[in-house]
């Protein structure tokens, strides 16, 4: 960190010393890398506290090792969100290194002494793991166990080999430094150096040797197996089962499974597991993500290989619509990655929860081909004989058996279920894994399928489900903060952009539809903390939801009725944790409240400042808002004379230079000094360019010219004194990325700057504008920027205006729209120049933003009395 503040130190000084266009250039990339570093770390911590909001529900197993990585990682990102901040300010914010370490302190204090597994445990029996082993056998083993032990479901025998055997082949083998020296040599932002080091760390896991008695206790559990099942040649399917990281790795197949495993093949495939916790995806993602090493170990299952007549997947209900509750199972011949990997389309079934598990659908499809063992181990595809390839792989008994192992499922884990499931040779249904099932808003094209509830009107039909449910009451329109102190009780609030603020009211509040916002922002986030369904992101519901009218809020399908709706509302219903009552569960609920809570959700208010900080979300939320104004002031290091600026070559009123921090250009050469708008690649810059060269405000000749107005310019031009310190240089400058633009303009005896950002993160989109000055009298100069500001407002800014400067702010929209924005923005730069010498009265203030707002860029008002 020291060396960090030295280089910025360094380049600063080295820059202001009159140096060459590169030493400038480089200046600015250095600062804008603190920002980005800043904002991706802002959007981690906001996904890691989404994570643990979601384990607080109750219904996902997790251990200790996930609490310390997740706080680990949360404590990282705070730290590097911090040290961007003090890099950027010149150091002007060390007391947030003490709150880091107050909160964090406390953090450490709730997790207390690590529990540590027995030495000699290198293989423990499913038939003594429960979802309480989570941290010796990863999440896969330890609901594996409990569904064999707790619920009662029949599973395949076998043994997980821990995290203790994990430890001890590292360390036997030295492999732990080992890997260490081949992460030195990893620059995360160059995937070639990940994937060197990803292939030299696995090389050196399949090469090492598995210590002695490791060895010795996988082979004597599996000949346990094998006598027990009477199979001298037995096989075993071994399936990575990880902690220590979120699920977002697991859930999408990243560590290896391997299926038909022979004796010989144990340990081999033991190492090919482990190896894969290093591919150069996993590898990337614990760099990005801030998880360590030590936070992180591979256990693995050993199951006896299921050599299945049929298998498949079952959904304990429907994935995305509320309204089919029932459970849904798919079936395909032999082995079960073809089902799971959509190689050929499976048999489907729907059946009834209720009763007797009616069967309501049967789908078979056409199976010419199945996944099978080889004799010798591994697997191959063979062809479905012709009689089977149409007939349905399951019996009407066999599809009900398996409805009942859903529903015992469900019971005890008190959340819809993804199952995996084999049918044997034998004839016996088997549950090989189950995770809960992540119940998801539907795609478009899934939305299509899913009919609207018959009889109500329908208002709104997108958007983005921020917290999934179903809420009624009387539609309520927030336009300002005052708004909120007159929101009812029951009642649905609907808002132009989401912001924590609205937690003042979440008590009360039924539902929340916004226009814009994010599902992994701030207020998603209080809105989860708070279980109120949540659609952000539907652009239009302020314009379609009558305030007073009574709607329904469908945050599944993302859908507004007029009206309540009971065929919905009946559908919500209330689950228990199976967590709560578990000391990890305790454990994680208070470092949580050290971590999620957002308290700070005011950035007006006077306990807006450090010492009111008591969570990290709190030190996320005011780094992130302060980091704003230092890159708003990014602006003031440009130098007067320009160094390391090209000339853009535009017709727009102004002399603008730029310089290119990245990806800025394009097709610009290294000696070149002037650039058009078709080397420009910065979409931000590029919106607000289009604006101010919008065709209807390219003016031709001089402005209308009021007399008392310019009196009143040459009046302040006298009393100003020869000093005109008001006064700016005639340049105008962009720093600019690919997404990034500081645009100041300081022109004559104004300036306007504008810092934004624009990408496909909706978190990072931003745009704050500041407006001042002019050269006329006070009063005319404060009518200006009053128009600016009904202006703003009137495109969705937040606004503060303080005698002749406006300062306004746009937060957390998608990209389309921060360019739409800009676009108006680049107008208004244009349309409201000079214009202070002709605001004569107080009713030009509302007529010049009229004016601008309906698009009528024509001057014809202001040439004829007004008032």
């Amino acid at each position: 960190m020291v060396e960090t503040f030295n280089l910025f130190r360094n380049i600063y000084r080295k820059w202001k010393g009159q140096p060459p266009r590169e030493e400038v250039t480089s200046a600015f990339r250095f600062k804008y890398t603190c920002f980005k570093d800043l904002l991706d770390s802002n959007t981690e911590i906001l996904n890691i506290i989404t994570d643990m909001e979601e384990k607080l529900r109750g219904h996902q197993v997790f251990g200790m090792a996930y609490i310390r990585s997740q706080s680990a990682r949360a404590a990282f990102h705070a730290f590097r969100m911090i040290k961007s901040l003090d890099v950027l300010s010149g150091h002007r914010y060390l007391q947030l290194y003490q709150v880091l370490e107050r909160i964090n302190g406390r953090i450490k204090e709730c997790l207390g002494e690590r529990k540590e597994i027995p030495e000699s445990a290198f293989i423990l029996p499913y038939s003594q793991i429960t979802r309480d082993m989570v941290d010796w056998v990863g999440g896969k083993s330890a609901n594996l166990g409990e569904v064999g032990n707790r619920v009662g479901l029949p599973i395949p025998g076998g043994f997980a080999i821990t995290t203790r055997s994990f430890q001890a082949f590292l360390a036997y083998n030295d492999l732990v430094d080992e890997i260490n020296k081949c992460k030195i040599e990893i620059d995360p932002r160059d995937p070639q150096s990940v994937t060197r080091a990803s292939e030299d760390i696995q090389e050196l896991i399949r090469q090492a040797q598995a210590p002695p008695d490791l060895e010795t206790a996988i082979l004597n559990a599996y000949q346990e197996m094998a006598q027990a099942r009477a199979a001298g040649d037995l096989r075993v399917s071994m399936r990575s089962s990880a902690i220590g990281e979120d699920s977002e790795l697991s859930y999408a197949g990243q560590y290896r499974t391997i299926l038909n495993v022979t004796k010989e093949g144990l340990i081999p495939a033991y190492k090919e597991i482990v190896a894969s916790l290093y591919t150069p995806r996993a590898v990337s993602y614990r760099l990005n993500k801030g998880i360590r090493d030590e936070d992180t170990a591979m256990s693995v299952a050993c199951l006896e290989m299921v050599d299945a007549l049929a298998s498949g997947v079952m959904y304990s209900r429907h994935p995305f619509n509320i309204l089919e509750d029932h459970i849904l199972i798919s079936a395909v011949w032999g082995l079960g990655p073809y089902a799971v990997e959509g190689v050929i389309s499976p048999d489907q079934y729907q059946v009834s929860k209720k009763g007797e598990f009616t069967i309501l659908k049967t789908q078979a499809a056409h199976k010419a081909v199945k996944l099978v063992c080889c004799p010798e181990g591994g697997l191959q595809e063979a062809p479905v004989p012709p009689e089977d390839q149409d007939r349905p792989c399951l019996t009407p008994e066999q599809i009900k058996v398996l409805a009942g192992f859903a529903r015992k499922l469900e019971d005890h884990y008190q959340g819809s279920q993804d199952v995996e499931w084999a049918l044997d040779r034998e004839g016996r249904l088997l549950v090989l894994q189950t995770r809960p099932l992540r119940i998801q808003a539907p795609t478009e094209a899934q939305r299509a399928d899913i009919p609207p509830v018959p009889g109500y009107p329908v208002l709104l039909e997108q958007g983005a489900v921020a917290y999934p449910g179903v809420g009624c009451g009387p539609a309520f329109l927030v336009r300002s903060d005052e708004d909120l102190l007159d929101f009812p009780e029951g009642g649905v609030m609907v808002a132009r952009h989401s912001s924590p603020k609205y937690v003042l009211v979440m008590p009360k509040a039924q539902a929340i539809v916004t226009d814009a916002g994010s599902i992994s922002g701030h207020m998603a986030s209080v809105a989860r903390e708070f279980r109120v369904p949540t659609i952000l992101g539907a652009e239009v519901a302020t314009q379609v939801i009558p305030p007073g009218v009574e709607v329904t809020v469908d945050a599944y399908t993302g859908r507004v009725y007029q009206g309540k709706v009971r065929e919905l509302l009946g559908r919500q219903q209330a689950r228990e944790s199976h967590m709560e009552d578990t000391p990890v569960y305790q454990t994680l609920k208070k470092v949580g409240e050290h971590i999620v809570p957002l308290n700070l959700v005011d950035p007006q208010s006077p306990e807006f400042t450090a010492n009111a900080c008591r969570t990290l979300h709190d030190l996320s939320r005011l780094v992130h808002e302060l980091s704003y104004t230092e890159m708003f002031k990014i602006s003031d290091l440009v130098s007067d004379k320009g160094e390391g600026a090209v000339k853009l070559d535009a017709p727009i009123p102004l002399d603008l230079y730029l310089i290119d921090l990245d990806g800025g250009l394009t097709g610009v050469k290294k000696e070149a000094r002037k650039v058009t708008p078709a080397n420009i690649a910065c979409v931000p810059l590029k919106a607000l360019l289009n604006g101010m060269m919008h065709p209807a405000l390219q003016v031709r000749g001089p402005r209308p010219v009021e007399f008392a107005g310019l009196l009143s310019v040459m009046r302040e031009q006298l009393l100003s004194g020869p000093g005109l310190e008001e006064r700016f240089g005639d340049r105008s400058f962009a720093i600019i990325s690919d997404k990034y633009l500081n645009f100041s303009s300081r022109v004559g005896y104004h300036y306007s700057v504008l810092d934004a950002y624009c990408g496909r993160t909706v978190n990072k989109n931003y745009i704050t504008f500041s407006f001042k000055g002019g050269a006329a009298d006070d009063v005319r100069r404060n009518r200006r920027v009053r128009a600016i500001a009904i202006a703003l407002v009137g495109l969705d800014f937040s606004v503060d205006v303080k005698g002749d400067r406006v300062d306004a702010r746009l937060m957390k929209y998608e990209a389309p729209v921060i360019e739409e924005k800009l676009d108006q923005i680049g107008r208004l730069l244009n349309f409201t120049r000079q214009m202070d010498m002709l605001m004569t009265s107080e009713v030009s203030v509302e007529a010049l933003a009229k004016q601008f707002l309906e698009g009528n860029y024509s001057l014809e008002f202001l040439e004829r009395p007004l008032g």
